[in-house]
């Protein structure tokens, strides 16, 4: 019965492991580029707040 549930004497599904492999190494490669991204995104923060005009500085908005 065990051997049933499990799938085959031959062990997991050599196709299902690859197939859990490529998802895993895409998952570390979106959090990666989510690190990359936030990274980025920092950099230009920091730099749009160096550059920016102060509040009392700017000229009214026309209507």
């Amino acid at each position: 019965m065990a051997k049933a549930l499990f799938g085959h004497v031959g062990g997991p599904d050599p196709r299902m492991v690859q197939e859990l492999r490529r998802l895993q190494k895409r998952v570390r490669d979106l959090e990666d580029e989510i690190v990359r991204l936030q990274a980025q995104n920092d950099r230009l923060s920091e730099t749009l707040t160096d550059v920016t005009v102060p509040t009392s500085e700017r000229e009214p908005a026309l209507a």
